[in-house]
Parts: C-alpha cells; sequence; structure tokens
C-alpha cells in the first residue's frame, strides 16, 4: 500500500510550504504498524526533501511528540506487517489538539470525548 494518494501527498506538500510552516494544520494522513501501537499524524511534508514529514509521532512507549519522520524508514521496517494508512482516517481537529489529547493519556488517540477537552485548553 503507498502512504497516501497524490491528493493527500498534494495537501502535504502545500502545509510544508513555507508560507505555511508553523501553522497547526489538521492532520491529513494517520499511518500506523499494525500488531505495536506505533502511529503516525502527518500534517506536512518537506517541499525540498519529501521524504521527511511532519506530524505527531507515537513510537507506543508513553511518550507522543511533535516532529519529524524520514518516511524511508518507515517502509523498510523489518516486522511481519508494514506500516499501513487508516482509510477511515479524518482529521477532525489541528495537530495541536491531538498532541494534547495524546499528552494526557500517553498515546495517540481518537477518543471524541477526549479531543473535545484538548480543543477546550487553550
Amino acid at each position: 500500500m503507498m502512504l497516501f494518494t497524490s491528493q493527500q501527498k498534494q495537501k502535504l506538500l502545500f502545509n510544508g510550504r513555507e508560507e505555511n510552516r508553523g501553522k497547526d494544520h489538521h492532520p491529513v494522513v494517520k499511518l500506523f504498524l499494525p500488531g505495536t501501537a506505533c502511529t503516525w499524524l502527518l500534517t506536512e511534508l518537506d517541499p525540498e526533501d519529501p521524504d521527511i514529514a511532519f506530524g505527531l509521532c507515537d513510537l507506543g512507549m508513553g511518550f507522543p511528540e511533535l516532529g519529524s519522520v524520514y518516511l524511508p524508514e518507515l517502509l523498510e521496517l523489518r516486522t511481519p506487517f508494514k506500516v499501513e494508512r487508516d482509510l477511515h482516517f479524518d482529521g477532525e481537529y489541528s495537530i495541536s489538539v491531538y498532541a494534547r489529547a495524546a499528552s494526557a493519556v500517553e498515546c495517540i488517540t481518537e477518543d471524541p470525548i477526549r479531543l473535545k477537552a484538548a480543543a477546550l485548553k487553550p
């Protein structure tokens, strides 16, 4: 499976443009590694190096954080499964809301109650 559709890739590249950097984008795509707690909510790609994405990264160790991820590394992971795209994910909130909710529960969550509470916090 491809990590993104062409439409998602274009949105990620648009969000990564210099004039859009630092904005509180909604996640465009959710990637995950089946059989693990590894999850990535990506908001942008670096237009100068589209192998580098930015978003909320959770390696399943209780410390989700905003940062960059090198996409070829995700594709080269040696597990029985390959990284997949969540076909049903729709980033309803900005990445900062997902980050606050993830910090509260120590993992990326899509729990609507947790996300709504995180959205109400400044």
